[in-house]
């Protein structure tokens, strides 16, 4: 029986993973934790008999700290599933590392913004990490079945969002309930916000380059708006290695909770009449790819600037501070004002992750004058 312990048990990635273990016979709750949202907490919990529980909003049977250290301690999970959003899931996502804890990893934004600090805690502690993004999922199950040599580039797909094929003009007064209607996926606000402004793929290219090893120059994205094909790896002799999947998350979640073994059994999928189709991702209109891909290729703090300034970016969105454009302009005026340094260390990462949404901040401040 493998203990799990969901981090963002509430969340749209939290509630499918409880779905996905309520009908295994391998798989067990054995904590949970949540942002605010208690009373769901609570119920889950009863629902299943999981005694361990953290509420950053206060209440949980376990006290709430940022590393959720002692509610991974008190629940002795076999895997931690990091269902977080933001920057918040860096410090839970090392917690469980430095114990060689393995990780099921949902929260990007841990390799996004401590990428280096992740990898040197597993060269010493030798813990696993699976992906649950379904982009990465497949990534690493294509990659594991071809020699490295053989590896020409590894392509994520992108949906496009509900904005695919608009020009900026068309852009200027869309709001969030225009922005949060995505084509394909059923997630949470701020990914979908993410999506729609390709920072997501932006974020996932910098999460590929720390999973996978990656050189940013053979990592491509092209918009697939089927949301069929999650992942491609093109090879030395020209050929391309395709993972196809339906547009749920429940595959990928299963894939990673149960590794290294087999995923549990699904219906096939029915490809009569499927349609696939690929377009070059329109970066003059949606910046956020192409600052994203900046960042990670200047390394260091940078793309926890990125990252830090796009979260204060997507809220003030969402809250009507600042116009959909404006979230492009948030994050590259703290790229600007937050220098990159050297992320070997955890309190730096963190002080310019501040200064990056102090700096967002006050831009958004301009913005909404």
């Amino acid at each position: 029986m493998v203990r799990v312990l969901i981090l963002g048990s509430t969340g749209s990635i939290g509630v499918q993973a409880l779905d996905v273990i309520d009908q295994a016979d391998d798989l067990t709750a054995c904590g949970l934790s949540c942002g605010e949202r208690l009373s769901v907490l609570s119920e889950q919990a009863r629902a299943r008999g999981v005694r361990f529980t953290a509420c950053a909003a206060g209440g949980g049977t376990i006290p709430f700290a940022p590393d959720l250290a002692e509610l991974i301690d008190a629940s002795e999970p076999d895997l931690v599933l990091n269902g977080l959003v933001g920057a918040a899931g860096l410090r839970p996502t090392l917690a469980a590392l430095e114990r060689g804890i393995t990780v099921a990893l949902a929260n990007k934004e841990s390799l996004v913004v401590g990428g280096d600090l992740v990898a040197a805690i597993r060269a010493r502690t030798g813990a696993g990490l699976v992906p649950i993004d379904s982009e990465h999922s497949a990534l690493f199950q294509l990659l594991q079945e071809l020699p490295r040599e053989r590896v020409a580039a590894a392509v994520l797909t992108a949906s496009g969002g509900p904005f695919r094929g608009r020009d900026a003009d068309e852009l200027i007064d869309m709001g969030a309930s225009d922005a949060l209607k995505h084509p394909t996926w059923s997630m949470g606000a701020k990914i979908t916000i993410d999506s729609a402004t390709l920072m997501n793929k932006g974020l996932e290219v910098i999460e590929a380059h720390h999973l996978f090893d990656l050189a940013f120059d053979d990592i491509q994205v092209v918009v697939h708006p089927q949301s069929t094909i999650h992942a491609m790896v093109r090879t030395d002799d020209g050929s391309v290695l395709a993972h196809l999947g339906p547009p749920d998350m429940r595959v990928p979640i299963g894939f990673a909770l149960r590794w290294p073994a087999p995923p549990p059994p699904r219906a096939p999928m029915d490809m009569v009449g499927m349609s696939l189709s690929f377009e070059e991702p329109d970066l003059d209109t949606f910046r956020c790819l192409a600052l994203a891909r900046q960042a990670g290729e200047a390394g260091g703090t940078a793309p926890a600037v990125l990252n830090a300034a796009n979260e204060v970016a997507v809220r003030s969105f969402l809250d009507g501070r600042i116009g959909f454009l404006e979230i492009a302009r948030l994050v590259e005026s703290a790229l600007d004002a937050v220098p990159a340094r050297p992320a070997d260390d955890l309190d730096v990462v963190m002080e310019d992750d501040a200064r990056a949404r102090a700096a967002a901040e006050e831009e958004a401040l301009l913005c909404s004058r």
